[in-house]
């Protein structure tokens, strides 16, 4: 059973940073789609960010160009780095990781994407004050 535990949010100015952890363990595939995502108030959950197990990232428009997603395999931990943040980004922000994931491939590259029956993490909050 695949454990995802999120850490590093909290409470912060517009402009500034955060950077989001998720530790993972009890693997038992040795092949994932991992993601970032977010959930706010009134709003169904998004994708933010993916990266497979080629290192190919994907990004959400709205996030593109200001977070950035990462992996440390040597701590089993999927990053996100986010810059310039706004209130519009305020949400719960969950990890997640699927062994099945689907693969997209389209002339801009390919990306996976985790489904709604991944394993995810309890999720951590992000508030961002204007």
């Amino acid at each position: 059973q695949v454990q995802l535990v999120e850490s590093g949010g909290g409470s912060v100015q517009a402009g500034g940073s955060l950077r989001l952890s998720c530790v993972a363990s009890g693997y038992t595939y040795s092949r994932y789609c991992w993601g970032w995502f977010r959930h706010a108030p009134a709003k169904e959950r998004a994708p933010l960010a993916t990266i497979d197990i080629n290192g190919r990232t994907r990004y959400a428009d709205s996030v593109k160009g200001r977070f950035t997603i990462a992996q440390d395999n040597a701590k089993n931990t999927l990053i996100l780095q986010m810059n310039s943040l706004n209130a519009e980004d305020t949400a719960m922000y969950y990890c997640a990781a699927d062994p099945l994931a689907p693969t997209y491939c389209s002339s801009s590259g390919c990306y996976c994407s985790p489904r709604q029956d991944s394993y995810w993490g309890q999720g951590t909050q992000v508030t961002v004050s204007s």
